[in-house]
């Protein structure tokens, strides 16, 4: 059905989609959270003819029954279903065409993706030797945090008392 369009393209593309956001993807199988993104990304989906909920439905109409990803054939069915209501004016293949053609050789990007930032009030917020009082005992020379031992006062159990010059010196004494 797909002519004109180029094939791989189309194929490279669901991977690319299918592996997005998850490391141990293999890119055979796509979430309904990468294709919703896949569409929108795409242009798939215009708001008017497409909407969120007819992406959504048609991911679920082309899944199996109890599957929570579909492969690249079912992909293919569902831009299948999604093309008429994308491309109204047109017949099925030329539609079918047309939305191969908006996400071919397409590729996710990381639109709002917040990057951080090192200004000023930061680098100042953050320097473990202006730390003053009880916080600066949190912190080793380094400036490593010293991690539970330096937010909690940690009990001496030991039986005696704290700042006791002799401590451990009872069980020699007894023994002699």
């Amino acid at each position: 059905m797909a002519g004109s369009t180029d094939v791989a393209a189309l194929e490279e593309s669901f991977r690319k989609f299918a592996i997005y956001g998850d490391t141990k993807a293999t890119g055979q199988e796509m979430t309904g959270k990468n294709w919703a993104k896949l569409c929108k990304e795409c242009k798939v989906m215009d708001g008017k003819g497409v909407t969120g909920t007819d992406v959504d439905i048609v991911f679920s109409k082309v899944k199996g029954k109890t599957a929570r990803v579909i492969g690249y054939e079912e992909f293919k069915k569902a831009l299948e279903e999604l093309a008429p209501k994308r491309f109204k004016g047109k017949s099925k293949e030329e539609a079918y065409e047309s939305i191969c053609q908006l996400v071919a050789g397409k590729e996710p990007t990381n639109v709002g993706v917040t990057k951080a930032t090192t200004g000023g009030a930061v680098d100042r917020l953050t320097d473990t030797t202006k730390y003053t009082g009880s916080h600066k005992e949190r912190f080793d020379e380094s400036g490593k945090g010293k991690g539970k031992s330096g937010r909690e006062n940690i009990v001496d159990t030991s039986g005696y008392v704290g700042a006791y010059k002799n401590a451990g010196t009872y069980d020699a004494k007894v023994k002699k």
